[in-house]
């Protein structure tokens, strides 16, 4: 935008300005939960995908057992922004945590 745009731009509507448009409303707590997530479409075939491939790199290990891991490696990026890179990351989460035998916490672990 040019800066003799912004320069004579004047504000519509009768709200007061906030100072910062990031920062809570009145009616708003920063600590409350953001808006419940749901997966897009890809998401969700990223984590049949991973759970098959997973399942393939671990026979031994029971199918319920790699679903469960796989849903907790993704949920416990529920509240990333950049979408882009979870399914991949989730995966090597998932690797590492059937590698050493264990199902992730995701309220322990963290994104």
């Amino acid at each position: 935008m040019a800066p003799a745009t912004l320069q004579g731009a004047e504000r519509t509507g009768n709200a007061p300005a906030r100072e910062d448009p990031g920062a809570p409303t009145p009616h708003e707590s920063p600590h409350d939960p953001p808006d419940e997530w749901s997966p897009t479409p890809e998401e969700l075939a990223a984590v049949r995908t991973t759970v098959a491939r997973l399942r393939a790199a671990y026979p031994s290990v029971d199918a319920a057992t790699v679903e469960a891991t796989v849903e907790a490696a993704y949920d416990s990026f529920r509240q990333a922004k950049v979408r882009k890179y979870v399914p991949i990351l989730a995966e090597r989460r998932s690797r590492k945590a059937l590698a050493a035998g264990s199902v992730p916490d995701p309220v322990r672990d963290g994104p």
